[in-house]
């Protein structure tokens, strides 16, 4: 397909202007991954001057991942049509605005509507920063731009934990909402000198595949969100997930109905554009349910604060970002099946490690594990970003960086689901035995979980010591099962993927899609 973009600006732009574009458009997308994680370790400090619970905290951390994950198809179709720079500014201003709502209001229904509409902008500014991308760089240096963007989209979730375990060490937890504002509105200015572009016939929006995609995404992961809380079997997991079937199945009969399509679901069938999205997602469930899982390790059993366990999580980010740098040339030489392959591998084999974990765990043995998931991610990011811009017609970029998106949002809330489903059906199971013989009064905070735990028998002192080493010995049971859990998603990722195709060259599928 001959590329019609149009600049907004001269066609001829100055390599001043590119890497201008590349900054801006690169901290932009870290700035919506960072704000994904930024609160996890201010959640205790935020109960406390709130007096939030434990519902109402869950929701200030995934309102916004809903919210930004239900927009993602449509807002990259905005962008598509009315400038993609336009919409990267208005993003950062809702954004910057979402997070100033949260610093003036501090009961917890609002700071919970203020972080959806922070999610709002996010979901307008994350498919801005990527398709912008590929319309001030020409195809032969799209892999290289992608590639710092998806090292600095895989690390901030990283950056996001330190950051804010930085800013809570010196100061509150209304600091976070500080900087993530300041950054938005400076980002916002600064952006403005960035030349944007948008499709020459301005493509009409698809308000019912808009309306169902954002239903079919935000029931389910509404319903991998409250599926721990409800019990997966409960009535209400059954009919959100149901729902979001659905709706996923009604999106895909407007889609193949309609002239002009949100999405042209049939580049799924594009074997390389579903092995993109597929290995996107496998990644995101990892780093996240990781994640999840491994900071409450780190404080709850190894006694760290939350700075330290944060930088703890910091050699994850280490060979991430100069693997996803030069992954376009390791593409070529090796093609995009076997980089996946060779990524989730490696992804694997770091998580079996961390199968050793144990309560005495020296933290020199978990470095090892993270830098090989952080490998991992770093081997097959950059690639799997580069095959669904690719193989997207260049009318649909916006909706292609949508759709790298949508899959890295679905599958950070599937890993948060899973691994926090896991490790709570784990350490319930082991945790039982020792409840009966408890005063009934302790019985539901040991129950629910370590930190309940901990709290009581920190106040039983040494007569309190069994307790301690029956919970901690449940919580490191369901460490485990979950870890497992996803060393076999990591592992059955690179096995299926061993049937993708062998794509060397994202310049060879930038065309419409054929059969493969």
């Amino acid at each position: 397909m001959t590329d019609q973009r149009v600049l907004e600006r001269p066609a001829t732009l100055s390599a001043w202007q590119r890497r201008w574009t590349l900054i801006v458009s690169c901290l932009g997308v870290g700035l919506v991954m960072a704000s994904m994680a930024a609160l996890y370790t201010a959640l205790p400090q935020i109960a406390t001057a709130t007096g939030a619970t434990q519902s109402q905290l869950t929701w200030m951390v995934d309102g916004y991942t809903l919210i930004l994950a239900a927009l993602l198809l449509p807002a990259g179709a905005l962008g598509d049509r009315y400038g993609r720079r336009g919409m990267l500014i208005a993003g950062l201003t809702v954004f910057s605005a979402g997070s100033i709502l949260a610093l003036t209001v501090h009961e917890p229904m609002w700071v919970i509507v203020a972080r959806m509409i922070s999610g709002i902008g996010a979901a307008l500014v994350m498919p801005s920063t990527l398709s912008i991308l590929t319309g001030v760089f020409p195809p032969e240096h799209w892999g290289r731009a992608v590639g710092v963007w998806a090292a600095v989209a895989g690390s901030g979730g990283v950056i996001g934990l330190v950051g804010s375990g930085v800013l809570l060490r010196y100061w509150s937890w209304p600091s976070i909402f500080v900087v993530l504002a300041a950054v938005a509105a400076v980002l916002a200015v600064a952006a403005l000198a960035m030349p944007g572009s948008r499709e020459p016939d301005h493509p009409r929006i698809d308000l019912p595949g808009s309306v169902t995609s954002a239903a079919a995404i935000g029931l389910l992961v509404y319903g991998l969100t409250e599926a721990p809380e409800y019990g997966w079997r409960a009535p209400q997991t059954i009919a959100l997930l149901a729902g979001a079937a659905v709706a996923g199945a009604v999106f895909v009969i407007v889609e193949l109905r309609t002239t002009r399509p949100l999405l042209p679901v049939r580049l799924f069938a594009h074997r390389a554009f579903s092995t993109g999205v597929t290995s996107l997602m496998l990644q995101f469930v990892v780093t996240f349910g990781l994640a999840l899982i491994l900071v409450q390790y780190l404080q709850l059993v190894l006694g760290y604060s939350p700075l330290r366990s944060t930088l703890a999580v910091a050699p994850m980010a280490g060979p991430l970002l100069p693997l996803a740098v030069i992954a376009p040339m390791l593409m070529r030489w090796i093609g995009l099946r076997w980089m996946t392959v060779t990524g989730l591998a490696t992804m694997s084999a770091g998580l079996f490690l961390l199968l050793r974990l144990h309560p005495d765990t020296h933290y020199s043995a978990i470095v090892l594990p993270l830098a090989l998931v952080g490998a991992g991610i770093g081997l097959c990011a950059t690639p799997a970003t580069a095959v669904i811009i690719g193989t997207t017609p260049t009318a649909k970029h916006g909706v292609a960086a949508a759709v790298n998106d949508a899959a890295r949002e679905l599958g950070a809330a599937i890993g948060i689901a899973m691994s926090g489903g896991v490790l709570a059906a784990g350490y319930h199971h082991r945790i039982q035995p020792a409840l009966p013989g408890l005063p009934e009064q302790i019985r539901g905070p040991v129950g629910d979980s370590l930190a309940g735990a901990l709290a009581v028998t920190a106040q039983a002192g040494p007569e309190g010591r069994p307790l301690t080493a029956a919970a901690i010995d449940a919580f490191m049971h369901g460490i485990h099962q979950s870890v497992l859990a996803l060393a076999i998603v990591a592992t059955v990722g690179a096995v299926v993927t061993l049937a993708s195709p062998d794509t060397r060259h994202v310049d060879r599928l930038t065309e419409e899609p054929t059969d493969d």
